[in-house]
């Protein structure tokens, strides 16, 4: 059964639905339970090690992600993005590697390397705030923004 089947059977088991509703809250309620790891992406695999973290203290916590978002529907972005804001709440640092342009433009602080890819990257082109990163005719990213 999917994580989201199993919180229906499982209600009156409030550790058990505890687990699950953080799965569910990652938009991971769609997993087979004992799915293989192998059968994973890159994205979920990362949102189920992030699920065995929530929960923990995370005053002192750093997260570094890289690339997340790849194979996301935009509203598993949002979900996402909600998850990351709840652990900066919690004073939790969120490290991200991302080409998603929601997710940039949501952050903080963002570090475009560039200008292009390959041998044409590898230099900081900007470092910043997004509204910032706009506006800055030296990056390819800040001109979708």
């Amino acid at each position: 059964m999917s994580v989201d089947e199993a919180l229906d059977a499982c209600c009156g088991l409030k550790k058990v639905v505890r687990r699950l509703e953080t799965l569910s809250d990652l938009g991971l309620g769609y997993l087979s339970l004992g799915e293989p790891t192998p059968a994973l992406s890159g994205g979920e695999a990362q949102r189920l090690k992030l699920a065995s973290e929530m929960g923990r203290a995370q005053g002192d916590a750093v997260f570094v992600f890289d690339e997340p978002t790849i194979g996301l529907h935009p509203l598993d972005v949002r979900t996402l993005l909600t998850v990351f804001d709840r652990l900066v709440s919690a004073g939790a640092t969120v490290v991200v590697i991302e080409h998603d342009l929601d997710m940039i433009r949501n952050a903080d602080y963002v570090i475009d390397m560039g200008p292009g890819g390959g041998e044409d990257g590898g230099r900081v082109v900007f470092s910043g705030a997004p509204s910032d990163l706009a506006c800055c005719g030296a990056s390819v990213t800040g001109r979708y923004l």
